[in-house]
């Protein structure tokens, strides 16, 4: 198992790295997977230095929940993202981190405004809030896979945001949208200078990118 899926593991890697170097996750925060196969998936692991993960150091588990890379701790959200996939056939990948702002939201239970520019409508829609379960639970595990089904955002309570998507890039751009989208609801909001999009145009853009 030492080399296989060499190129998703890679990826997963670059990814992580520019997960920390973007600020989006913290050293030990945060994990990414992908779906390789019916049966397995590669996932970052526990105790690793996100930003400064090699392709070696990003495990392999199967669907089922064995490790296949005994030599790495699995992540403690492993069950999480196999979750996820089980009940999803059409997600293919997974981006959980916990960046300030977004996350912020979740603590405040505050809605992040999406419908300030058209990318941030375009490429997230309108996230899903996922009541509080601890980390690394089955609870939470549960409720974010029933969550993922019809939402590809999914803001954790007190916990961060997890993304889905048909990529690991596609589910990257929508962690970093959303952020955006966050800090630009703050601004909008301490400036009293909201503007957003008027629903016709709204319903434009979910016809043509959503």
């Amino acid at each position: 198992m030492e080399h296989k899926y060499k190129a998703e593991r890679k990826e997963v890697a670059r990814f992580m790295r520019r997960l920390y170097r973007q600020g989006l996750t913290t050293t030990s925060g945060g994990n990414i997977s992908i779906r390789v196969s019916d049966d397995n998936i590669v996932i970052t692991p526990s105790a690793t230095d996100k930003g400064n993960m090699k392709w070696k150091e990003v495990g392999v588990m199967s669907l089922p929940g064995e490790n296949l890379t005994p030599d790495l701790k699995p992540s403690i959200e492993y069950a999480l993202h196999i979750n996820i996939y089980k009940k999803n056939k059409d997600i293919n990948a997974i981006v959980h981190a916990h960046p300030v702002f977004a996350s912020s939201f979740t603590a405040m239970k505050l809605t992040i405004n999406t419908s300030l520019t058209a990318e941030a409508r375009a490429i997230c829609g309108e996230p899903r809030f996922v009541p509080y379960a601890i980390m690394g639970s089955a609870e939470l595990a549960d409720i974010a896979a029933q969550n993922a089904t019809d939402a590809d955002i999914l803001l954790l309570e007190n916990h961060g945001i997890l993304t889905t998507g048909t990529s690991v890039l596609s589910a990257f751009d929508k962690l970093e949208v959303l952020e955006n989208a966050a800090r630009m609801t703050l601004i909008t909001e301490i400036t009293g200078k909201k503007k957003i999009l008027s629903p016709s145009r709204l319903r434009e853009i979910d016809r043509l990118f959503r």
